[in-house]
């Protein structure tokens, strides 16, 4: 691979970076073609790009990016496959499912950066697959804000009907 071939991996990568905000390195060493393509199959399914790189091009896109990725600089060794997504715990919940399937190891994450929180090393999956989407956290955010204005309205609705009654009975008593 020459100069030019490796610019445009290390471009094509910190774009990703940039355009996501939520990247995955796993180790994939030891996977046969025929599993890596599984993963790549899996991975388009969850709109999530997957992309194998040198860790040397991907410590260099990192540091392109203007990012301070330091922390994750310690988990580029050995095979490296990336995984781009624009939802956090997609890639996480991925690698547990693929990880569940009958004697596959593989692959484990070494590093994982969401909006530039870093999590470092394969005991932070359970973590990661915790973590709620964007969507999730709007929702819950929505329902938390809905309910206090639905229990008003709800209350005022009774009240106002029982009000309504008793002025109806005290005029009908008055008349």
């Amino acid at each position: 691979m020459n100069r030019e071939e490796k610019n445009v991996i290390v471009l094509d990568l910190k774009e990703k970076m940039e355009t996501y905000g939520t990247f995955y390195i796993t180790d994939t060493s030891n996977l046969t073609v025929a599993k890596i393509n599984a993963i790549r199959r899996k991975c388009f399914e969850r709109d999530i790009k997957f992309q194998v790189a040198k860790n040397s091009l991907i410590r260099k896109a990192m540091e392109a990016t203007g990012v301070d990725y330091s922390p994750l600089f310690a988990a580029l060794k050995g095979t490296s496959g990336v995984m781009f997504s624009n939802t956090g715990n997609v890639p996480a919940k991925l690698i547990k499912e693929l990880r569940s399937e009958k004697g596959a190891e593989k692959p484990i994450l070494k590093g994982a950066s969401i909006e530039q929180a870093f999590f470092v090393g394969d005991n932070q999956l359970d973590t990661l697959t915790a973590i709620k989407s964007r969507q999730e956290l709007i929702g819950d955010i929505v329902g938390l804000l809905q309910s206090p204005a639905k229990n008003v309205i709800s209350a005022l609705k009774s009240e106002g009907g029982k009000l309504a009654g008793i002025i109806k009975t005290l005029s009908e008593k008055g008349a």
